[in-house]
C-alpha cells in the first residue's frame, strides 16, 4: 500500500492531529481503561507520541507491512509500551485495545470526508483496518513475551534457591535436594556445588535426597554425573536420605552405586563426613540453665 492509497488518511492525521487525539483518548477513557494503572496525563502522552510515529511511518511509504523499515520507530513504542503494561498488570486484551481503539475516531473522519466516492473509502476503511490489526497483534506478540521472559527468570531463580549448598563444616558441604530432578535443575544444582566446593576447599559433599519423592534410571544417572564432577574437583560425596522404597527401586532398576557411598539419613552422613576428617563427636552433661529469681 503506497503514500498515495493512503493519501486521505496521511492528511487526516496530519490536519486533524488535535482533534483525532481528543477522540481517541475519549474512546480509552469511556472504553474503562485502567486509570487505577495509568494517569490519564501519561495515557494522552503515549497517544500522542503514537500518533506522532504513525503519521511519519504513514507518509515514508510502505504500510502494507508493519515489518518494513519505516514501521521501526513505531514497533519499538508498541514494544516498549507493551513491555511496560505487562509490569504494570494490564491483560493482554487492555494492551491490544491501545491500538484497535484508534478505529473509530479514524473512522468518523474518513466517513466526513466528502472528496471520495464510496468504494475508495472503503478500500481506505480497509486498508486502515488491516494495518491497525497489525499493530494490535504486535503488542500482543511482545506483552506475551515480556510474561514469557518474566516466568523464565523466576523459574531460573527458584531453581536456584531450590538447589543451595550449606557449609555444615570446615571441609563438609550439604546439597538438600527437594523436588523432582531434571536436566535443568541437575545442571543449576551441579554448578552451584561445584563452585562452593571450589571456594571453600571442601573435601565431602552430601547430596540428601530425603526430599526426593522418587528416584528414576534418570535421576540415578543425575546424582551420579553430580558424584563424578564432584570428584574431578576433589570431593568425595555421600549420597544420604536412602529410604527402604528408594533402595528397593535402585536395585530393580539395576543401577550401580556400589562405588558411592550411601547413608539412609544426612545425620548418619554428617556423623560419617566428621568421622572421615578425623573429627569425633562427644556428648557433654547437659548445661544447666537457672532463673535468677531477683529478676
Amino acid at each position: 500500500m503506497s503514500v498515495r492509497g493512503n493519501s486521505q488518511i496521511v492528511e487526516i492525521v496530519k490536519n486533524d492531529e488535535a482533534k483525532l487525539l481528543t477522540d481517541w483518548l475519549n474512546v480509552l477513557l469511556s472504553g474503562g481503561v485502567r486509570q487505577d494503572l495509568i494517569k490519564e496525563s501519561q495515557l494522552r502522552k503515549e497517544c500522542q507520541e503514537f500518533l506522532e510515529l504513525f503519521k511519519e511511518a504513514l507518509e515514508q511509504g510502505d504500510s502494507s507491512n508493519i515489518h518494513a523499515s519505516n514501521w521501526s520507530e513505531v514497533r519499538e513504542t508498541l514494544a516498549k509500551l507493551s513491555r511496560n503494561r505487562s509490569q504494570k498488570g494490564f491483560t493482554p486484551s487492555e494492551t491490544a485495545n491501545f491500538i484497535f481503539s484508534l478505529k473509530q475516531p479514524l473512522f468518523e473522519r474518513l466517513r466526513q470526508e466528502n472528496t471520495q466516492d464510496s468504494s475508495t473509502r472503503f478500500e481506505e476503511i480497509w486498508q486502515v483496518t488491516t494495518l491497525l490489526d497489525q499493530l494490535g497483534l504486535w503488542t500482543t506478540e511482545i506483552y506475551l513475551k515480556s510474561r514469557e521472559e518474566v516466568i523464565l527468570r523466576q523459574q531460573e531463580e527458584l531453581l536456584e534457591l531450590s538447589t543451595p549448598v550449606v557449609q555444615l563444616w570446615d571441609g563438609i558441604l550439604a546439597l538438600p535436594i527437594i523436588g523432582t530432578l531434571d536436566s535443568n535443575r541437575t545442571q543449576t544444582m551441579m554448578e552451584s556445588l561445584l563452585q562452593e566446593i571450589v571456594e571453600t576447599k571442601a573435601e565431602l559433599a552430601i547430596i540428601d535426597i530425603t526430599g526426593v519423592p522418587t528416584v528414576d534410571t534418570l535421576t540415578a544417572q543425575h546424582l551420579l554425573k553430580t558424584v563424578t564432577a564432584a570428584r574431578l574437583m576433589g570431593a568425595e560425596c555421600i549420597i544420604s536420605g536412602i529410604r527402604p522404597q528408594i533402595a528397593q527401586t535402585i536395585v530393580y532398576l539395576g543401577v550401580d552405586l556400589s562405588d558411592v557411598v550411601t547413608k539412609a539419613s544426612l545425620a548418619d552422613a554428617f556423623a560419617l563426613a566428621l568421622k572421615h576428617l578425623g573429627l569425633k563427636i562427644t556428648k557433654r552433661e547437659p548445661h544447666r540453665f537457672e532463673i535468677d529469681e531477683r529478676l
